[in-house]
């Protein structure tokens, strides 16, 4: 035996006995007979342990952790089961958030449910799914080249700007049939119908881009034009959103129109100084070839302070970290894109976006519709899809596109997915979408993602056999 280790060994005994004889000595101090019998009591030790669960898991932090943990488990399951049947995993991890919440889980284990997911740990949820969507709408922001969509053709255009105000329209013109049944007192119809329009014309990009990518579309025609279309059309629904929110938390037109002076100013600045520091910034890594701390710390606090300032002017702050993500330098100028996406695509997407589809879950009340609700959910659903899928078709038809690429364009620009999830909640948070409401377009969300596959497939096999 070697020197150190005979150290060693006696240094725990030495201290290790003193350590115990100090306590022992220490309990002679004060002696509980309830203390000793608890301890010497084995019959309860399994009672004591189930206690001591309960009571530590009622603890903040330990019912967070273990929500995440179920929250993460259940979403990744369904996402890969969802993907064996040809559909983004996003419609699984979804599907797990509405599963997690009373529509399921809260309908038959409504003991273990509450336990899991009592009302006072939402605000936690919230906070930490606020800041995945934060995430994940600057990297989508990142995501839209707007120096390629300058350069898009005409029919580009043409066909993104039909499939917003189309459905933008029926949707108005069915806030005015549900606006008397669905509408709380305090909404206007202005804020209702507003609303409604928006829902009905938001296209998911990110989940379209991965479905051209997981089926080798990217480099079709139709597939090209689809993502174009997309990206313009996500770009000018979360500006049209931003006028959207600003006038439906306004009392009157007046002051909605003096509530778009701060909103000009906020984007003047971000084109004209933020912008063109961001680049700056890009040759920075340029020059350097990596993306240190000290940069990315920088476009974070660009990212926050972008989200704050939109915040502070009432129309929310994911409209601030999308024009964050907007701002940054295009791929061509900068490799500052490439390598800072990545990394928050990651977190969000894998550990704080999974909060935002429980909260979500939690908030869809499926098992609350009745027969009178599940008509006016098919009527939903048939609008979307008419102002959509039929919408963008017909637009690409007439814009000389052929009558397959046409349905496959509406198909694709039907997707709604996660983005129509995240206007959902937005409506929902300022009072403007009921509790059912609300449900019945998560359902239709759901619904238009979820068809997007099967319609492709379908149109494909007509292009196979022609």
């Amino acid at each position: 035996m070697d020197r150190s280790t005979k150290i060693y060994l006696l240094s725990l005994l030495l201290f290790g006995g003193g350590i115990f004889w100090v306590i022992d000595y220490g309990n002679s101090f004060y002696i509980s007979t309830q203390f000793i019998s608890k301890t010497v009591s084995v019959g309860s030790f399994w009672e004591n342990l189930r206690t001591t669960f309960l009571t530590q898991l009622s603890h903040p932090l330990a019912l967070l952790l273990v929500q995440i943990i179920v929250i993460m488990a259940a979403a990744r399951t369904f996402g890969v089961l969802i993907s064996k049947f040809s559909q983004p995993p996003v419609i699984g991890e979804i599907f797990a958030g509405v599963l997690l919440g009373p529509s399921l889980l809260g309908l038959i284990f409504p003991e273990f449910s509450a336990l899991l997911f009592p009302q006072s740990s939402f605000q936690n949820l919230h906070f930490l799914s606020q800041i995945g969507l934060l995430l994940f709408m600057f990297v989508v922001g990142m995501e839209l080249d707007f120096d390629k969509l300058k350069q898009q053709s005409k029919a580009s255009v043409v066909i993104s700007h039909i499939s917003i105000i189309f459905p933008f329209f029926l949707g108005t013109i069915l806030a005015y049939v549900i606006y008397p049944s669905f509408a709380s007192e305090t909404v206007t119809f202005t804020a209702f119908a507003l609303f409604i329009g928006i829902a009905m014309s938001i296209t998911a990009f990110p989940v379209l881009a991965r479905i051209l990518k997981d089926r080798n579309l990217t480099k079709t025609s139709y597939g090209a034009m689809a993502l174009t279309c997309a990206a313009a059309d996500d770009a000018t629904a979360w500006y049209i959103l931003a006028i959207v929110i600003a006038v439906s938390t306004s009392t009157n037109l007046l002051m909605s129109v003096l509530m778009l002076i701060p909103i000009v100013v906020y984007i003047t600045v971000m084109l004209f100084v933020v912008k063109p520091f961001l680049r700056n910034l890009g040759t920075h890594v340029i020059h350097n070839h990596s993306l240190d701390m000290k940069v990315t710390t920088i476009v974070l606090v660009i990212l926050l302070l972008s989200a704050l300032t939109t915040e502070l002017l009432g129309i929310h702050a994911l409209f601030g970290a999308f024009m964050a993500g907007v701002m940054m330098p295009s791929t061509t100028e900068s490799e500052l894109k490439e390598r800072i996406a990545p990394r928050l695509e990651y977190v969000s997407l894998l550990v704080l976006l999974p909060l935002f589809f429980a909260l979500t879950g939690l908030r869809t009340q499926i098992n609350q519709l009745e027969s009178q609700h599940w008509i006016v959910c098919l009527a939903i659903i048939v609008v979307a899809v008419v102002g959509k899928f039929i919408g963008s078709a017909i637009a690409s038809r007439f814009m000389g596109v052929s009558w397959r690429d046409s349905l496959a364009i509406g198909a694709l620009m039907n997707t709604r997915g996660l983005m129509e999830l995240v206007v959902l909640n937005i409506g929902y948070e300022l009072g403007i979408l009921s509790p059912i409401l609300f449900t019945m377009f998560v359902i239709m969300a759901l619904v238009t993602t979820f068809m997007t596959g099967p319609l492709l497939y379908l149109i494909n096999l007509g292009l196979k056999k022609d």
